[in-house]
């Protein structure tokens, strides 16, 4: 039919333009792409974060990550969790594997807001999952405010 190298050729430059788009999305996101070819995956931790009236909380879905793989620290105000999720050993024979598990070293960057006490900052790992708590400052935990009520005085003319 003479529409089937047409139809391919279509597929193959949305299929590149999706790559390019992907890739675009994922140096944004993750500061790297999540996949520099085809064949090779780079891992990048899915982070979430949250308040609580006395902590903020950071959590890195980390799998297969070890602790002696990983290492947290602070600089100034910025937080730094970087490891390597290695590939397991004897899987499969070499070149008999076909994966979409992504390995590899990573590194993640955050910048902490102010008013928080880094000094009491702890990290926890369990079960594939990089629980950070951190502290708030008492100057930025929520207090209540007492309000008064009193007779308005009339203004002196």
């Amino acid at each position: 039919m003479l529409l089937t190298p047409f139809v391919a050729d279509i597929r193959s430059t949305l299929d590149n333009f999706r790559r390019s788009v992907d890739q675009i999305f994922d140096s944004f996101f993750y500061g790297t792409a999540a996949r520099s070819t085809a064949e090779e995956w780079v891992f990048s931790p899915a982070v979430e974060t949250g308040w609580t009236d006395d902590h903020l909380n950071l959590r890195f879905i980390l799998p297969g990550v070890s602790e002696n793989d990983l290492k947290v620290s602070v600089q100034g105000n910025t937080l730094v969790v970087e490891g390597e999720r290695k590939a397991p050993k004897d899987f499969a024979k070499e070149g008999y594997a076909y994966t979409t598990m992504p390995y590899g070293r990573f590194k993640r960057v955050m910048d902490l807001p102010n008013g928080l006490d880094l000094e009491k900052l702890n990290a926890v790992l369990h079960d594939g999952v990089l629980d950070i708590q951190i502290p708030l400052t008492t100057a930025m935990k929520p207090r209540q405010i007492p309000i008064r009520t009193e007779e308005r005085k009339a203004l002196a003319a």
